[in-house]
């Protein structure tokens, strides 16, 4: 077998990749809920995620913060530039918009009735809306009730939750795969 000489890809190349892609419609329409998240990093990397994705738009509410902030772009590194995202302080509000608007709400928490995110089947949702919810406490109780399906990441180790902006990649990520 012959051995070849592989070249890391320069930061240009990756982009003009990326720009040559065109996600999914589905993922494109994707819209992602960030309620009541407390850290800055955690929301600067899910810009981050969202724009690997070519997610449409990042809904902040709560007490989540917002850009301009420096910890957000630190991690960001600049995504909330090309993210579309807005604030929305009542994160039922946004909610109640998102489902008039025709979005299937989709909450990543593990609940009694949460389904496994590989056996989630989606081919039937046109719209969707994944609602992530604080590091600590998860999704807000008065938002539960909104909250279509919910799903859980599968884990296998001794600790039972994952980072929230850890679980936003692993969701996303999962996105693709399932819309592609």
């Amino acid at each position: 077998m012959e051995s070849s000489v592989l070249n890391k890809l320069t930061t240009k190349e990756i982009l003009e990749e990326n720009l040559a892609r065109t996600a999914p419609e589905k993922l494109r329409s994707l819209k992602v809920l960030v309620h009541n998240i407390r850290s800055l990093h955690n929301v600067g990397s899910i810009f981050r995620s969202a724009d690997a994705f070519g997610i449409s738009e990042v809904i902040l509410s709560g007490y989540s913060p917002t850009p301009p902030r420096p910890e957000i772009n630190k991690t960001a590194i600049g995504a909330e530039e090309f993210v579309n995202w807005s604030y929305v302080e009542n994160g039922v509000d946004a909610t109640n918009n998102l489902k008039e608007q025709g979005y299937y709400i989709l909450g990543l928490e593990q609940t009694s009735g949460s389904i496994s995110l590989p056996d989630l089947d989606l081919t039937s949702v046109n719209k969707i809306c994944i609602v992530l919810g604080n590091e600590v406490t998860g999704i807000d109780e008065e938002l539960l009730p909104l909250v279509d399906q919910f799903v859980a990441i599968p884990q296998y180790g001794q600790k039972h939750s994952l980072n929230v902006s850890v679980a936003a990649g692993v969701v996303l990520y999962a996105m693709l795969e399932k819309l592609w």
